[in-house]
């Protein structure tokens, strides 16, 4: 029998399958069927698709002159709401499920959608080490446009489909962090659409509140048009050293030690249990030993976290030398380990068969994920899964730590280092000092006997603002409004809207994210 003939078989027999089952029972129970066969073809196919309108872009040097053109086409319509009488609250048009953000925007049923089409790199500027983008621009993209050029952006944070936009109105981070902090914190100018319609470019010297002001706003001051980051000259590899720790007392003492070393230039922890973990720390190089590179992006490696965890088990130290982009994106393919815990994607994505035979369509877009995956699938998730990160300060990391396990008890954990100055906005440190703050990333089925999802991560909520830490907005939240502005500043953040006169145009943060506002 031929191959297509073959082929053809297997399909017909799958459709009579689904046919008996029904597509809502597949769909919910034996999901991993629907995302091999269309959801990572697809994937590659938008991967393509944006690929080859980027390539174009950059070809024909269209983007600086069709931005402008865009960006008046943004203030038209927000000119266009207020000759309408300003009666609902605008947002961004783009569909929720496109965005990497777990939540459901359903705020974007009941606004004014505002169409913002801004995905282009507008400017590499050499003498001023600086990259002009738009909003959608993606970590993937930015990387693959600026590496061959020599450079790259300070953060780069780790999942390929994360926007510029998303990174700075939400938040971002990487392992490189403690030496530049968030990546709003390597931004040097925001450009905004504000709710009179007026273009406004801010940065520290020229509307320095409203520069302050933007991160972590949502949205909710204006419509980001474009943005500034500074650039670091590229080099070819990362050396990593790979170091098994036991003891929580002492993976918190070697992780705080390298988080202060400024001459590493990513620190990285990945907490296995209670006890165990590996801590990382890479070096930026140009020069590697060729048996010991490893290409870990490829897509028949083994997925990151799991090559890690061979360091652990076999308890022996290591180093090897990661080409710079493979390590950018090191946690992409399996993201971060989401594909393995969550059992109705691809859960046996690491298996060395599939690598090799489908591992180069991995991994499926979130956006796709977030489409099709039905209100019973998303309320089971909500339940029975956590995808949360953390921010507190490094000193508090071991009580942290055995506050997630009590509560949680989820594994791997994630532990990404940052330095967090002392500037005006929504999150600074307490006292007048920068302060070293930790990430910990938590992702996956709790697995503590007391978890219920309301009631533990409101505990979870209260020991962070405890601490004097913060919560990402990208995740569940469920403060109530004077919590949240108990863990978060909002004196600059609530004059700018009472002077911009954005209480009409957007909603606030608060209601935007948070679940006791959403329902």
């Amino acid at each position: 029998m031929s191959p297509v003939w073959s082929l053809g078989a297997g399909l017909l027999l799958l459709l009579l399958w689904v046919w008996h089952r029904g597509l809502e029972a597949v769909l919910v129970h034996h999901r991993w069927v629907f995302v091999c066969l269309f959801l990572l073809p697809l994937s590659i196919l938008f991967d393509v698709y944006y690929q080859l309108r980027a390539w174009a872009v950059w070809r024909l040097h269209s983007a600086p002159r069709q931005h402008a053109q865009r960006v008046r086409h943004i203030q038209a319509q927000v000119r266009e709401w207020k000759n309408e009488g300003s009666k609902r609250y605008m947002c961004t048009g783009r569909p929720g499920w496109l965005t990497v953000s777990l939540r459901v925007g359903k705020y974007k049923k009941i606004h004014k959608n505002i169409m913002i089409n801004l995905m282009d790199v507008l400017e590499v500027d050499s003498e001023r080490r600086v990259v002009r983008v738009e909003p959608l621009v993606s970590m993937g993209q930015l990387t693959a446009h600026l590496n061959p050029m020599g450079w790259t952006i300070p953060v780069v944070p780790e999942l390929d489909d994360l926007t510029v936009g998303g990174l700075i109105m939400g938040t971002g981070i990487e392992s490189s962090s403690h030496i530049y902090g968030l990546f709003q914190h390597t931004c040097v100018a925001y450009e905004l659409v504000l709710a009179d319609g007026s273009l406004v470019r801010c940065s520290p010297t020229e509307n320095s509140d409203l520069f302050y002001a933007v991160p972590w706003s949502c949205g909710t001051l204006g419509f980001l048009v474009a943005a500034e980051i500074k650039m670091i000259p590229a080099k070819k590899y990362v050396k990593i050293h790979y170091e098994p720790v036991r003891g929580l007392q002492k993976i918190c003492e070697k992780f705080t030690e390298e988080s202060k070393k400024k001459e590493n230039s990513f620190v990285e922890g990945l907490v296995y249990s209670l006890e165990e973990a590996v801590i990382m720390t890479g070096v930026l190089t140009d020069e590697a030993e060729q048996s010991k590179i490893n290409r870990i992006g490829n897509y028949y490696k083994p997925w990151f976290f799991k090559h890690v965890e061979k360091y652990l088990k076999a308890d022996r130290t290591g180093t090897e030398y990661i080409p710079s982009r493979h390590y950018y994106h090191r946690h992409t393919r399996s993201i971060f380990w989401e594909l393995q815990v969550r059992s109705d994607i691809i859960p046996f994505g690491n298996n060395p068969v599939f690598r090799y035979l489908f591992g180069w369509m991995v991994p499926p877009k979130i956006s796709l994920l977030k489409l099709t995956q039905g209100e019973a699938i998303r309320k089971l998730y909500e339940q029975h899964h956590v995808v949360q990160d953390m921010l507190v300060p490094m000193k508090s990391l071991e009580k942290s730590i055995q506050t997630f396990h009590a509560d949680l008890n989820v594994y791997p954990l994630w532990l990404c280092p940052f330095i967090l100055p002392n500037n005006p906005g929504m999150v600074h440190p307490k006292g007048d000092e920068a302060e070293l703050y930790v990430d910990i990333g938590a992702y996956g089925e709790p697995k503590s006997k007391q978890f219920e999802a309301r009631a533990s991560m409101r505990q979870m909520e209260k020991f962070v603002r405890s601490v004097h830490g913060f919560q990402m907005l990208y995740a569940d939240c469920y403060m109530t409004r004077e919590e949240f502005w108990d863990m978060f500043d909002g004196s600059l953040y609530h004059k700018l809207r009472e002077q911009m006169n954005c209480k009409d145009a957007f909603p606030e943060v608060y209601d935007k994210i948070c679940k006791a506002a959403r329902h």
